[in-house]
């Protein structure tokens, strides 16, 4: 038997571990191995900002879009991925209001957000170590730069809304004619989850939906206790209100397809970041039990592969679009931005993508995440990966029993799922 003095050290030190597994997750990521605040992001922003301030990249400003074009350009990032916001949740919330939204354009990693007349434009990424990572760049100074942004930006973006971690969110909300929402009739974190009635409340969105119904293109109406809004007159709006001044945008649409997609990436981004954290921290308190018990730590123990793999199921069941909320009517947008986002991704020796879309039951036609390509997904632990890659075969393959309130792809498009994957991810 151990030494009682041996047994007191494993029970301090368990103790120590529970505690540090409820201590609030908002002060845990700046803890080992994460470091938030203080570890040096890698990604395409970043590189970016290195590249300006050492001058080897240059940004080019043109009237009336300031940097934004150029900015674009350097991301690759499409000018018709647009979508616009006009409610005042947003570190420019006072340059914001219903005829002067803010703008954001965005790829698989990379989130741009820009007012006409504002002072910045804001940048967020998916970083692979960190998260969200969030900066800024000035819109009136020469020669321009990048600059990380910290707590500011962590009060909304390090939340319950973003799993208490640094993450993007986009919100549904009742605005007012000004763009403030009234916060008691309830905001909600919308994704590919949520019903499509309750989604968009205080965005624009152009493109047809048929009968379907959203909360957008909409200025809501104030009651005692709660608010209205007609779903209606917001519905299939084919080009934005003559109160916008378009020549201040780089498009002339806040197109559905592409809120539709902005949905659902954030909150995979989100859950990425979660499964990344929660086996970095997983691996961590399992060396911290191995050195006390003297035990080799080349091996997984029960406790940490079931953390992991609680994070990871939750993971590939928002990849296979599991609880998407199915569509009651075909979706049409943008021809040029669809086309667009089809065409960067790899395809098969058939020609298929997961980047295809369908827009007439659900999102897409083989019903996988296309962020599985992402730096993001790339960058998570060995660990993370490998449960994510077992939960998904067995998915695939028909050996996992999920949730009845669940739906995962049908055998067809698991089999066109499981070739897509084979031919394109080394």
């Amino acid at each position: 038997m151990p030494p009682i003095v041996h047994l007191r050290g494993i029970v301090s030190s368990a103790l120590a571990l529970a505690m540090a597994a409820y201590a609030p997750a908002q002060d845990r990521f700046d803890e080992a191995p994460i470091h938030y605040r203080d570890a040096q992001p890698n990604n395409p922003v970043e590189r970016l900002r290195e590249g300006l301030a050492a001058g080897t990249v240059d940004l080019s400003p043109d009237a009336p879009h300031g940097y934004a074009a150029s900015l674009l350009e350097q991301l690759d990032i499409p000018a018709a991925s647009q979508v616009l916001v006009f409610t005042k949740t947003s570190l420019q919330r006072e340059a914001i209001s219903p005829a002067n939204p803010r703008a954001i354009y965005f790829n698989d990693d990379v989130y741009i957000g820009t007012v006409p007349g504002g002072d910045l434009i804001e940048i967020s990424v998916a970083d692979p170590d960190l998260g969200a990572v969030f900066y800024a760049m000035r819109a009136d100074v020469t020669p321009p730069r990048i600059e990380r942004q910290g707590d500011t930006c962590l009060q909304c973006h390090a939340s319950s809304m973003t799993h208490d971690l640094p993450g993007h969110l986009v919100r549904s909300v009742y605005p007012d004619a000004s763009g403030f929402p009234i916060l008691k009739a309830g905001t909600e974190v919308t994704s590919q989850n949520t019903p499509f009635r309750d989604r968009w409340g205080g965005w624009y969105v152009t493109g047809s939906h048929g009968a379907l119904r959203h909360m957008g293109n909409n200025i809501a109406t104030e009651t005692e206790h709660d608010a209205t809004l007609d779903r209606d007159a917001g519905a299939n709006l084919s080009q934005l209100p003559e109160k916008i001044d378009l020549e201040k945008y780089l498009t002339d649409s806040s197109d559905i397809v592409a809120m539709m997609l902005l949905e659902h990436q954030i909150e995979m981004h989100n859950r990425m970041t979660q499964l990344n954290f929660d086996t970095r921290f997983a691996l961590r308190d399992q060396a911290v039990m191995d050195e006390i018990l003297e035990r080799p730590g080349d091996v997984l123990s029960e406790s940490t592969q079931r953390r992991i793999n609680n994070a990871a199921y939750k993971l590939v069941d928002y990849m296979l679009f599991t609880e998407e909320k199915w569509l009651d009517a075909p979706i049409a947008g943008r021809r040029d931005f669809a086309e667009a986002f089809a065409a960067r991704g790899p395809r098969d020796a058939k020609g298929r993508s997961l980047r295809d879309l369908d827009l007439h039951a659900r999102l897409f036609k083989y019903p996988l995440s296309y962020l599985i390509y992402s730096e993001q997904f790339t960058g998570l632990p060995a660990e993370a990966k490998a449960a994510v890659y077992r939960r998904l075969w067995e998915v695939l393959n028909g050996s996992a029993t999920l949730d009845r309130r669940r739906y995962p792809p049908t055998p067809e498009q698991c089999e066109a799922i499981r070739e897509i994957l084979i031919a394109t991810l080394p």
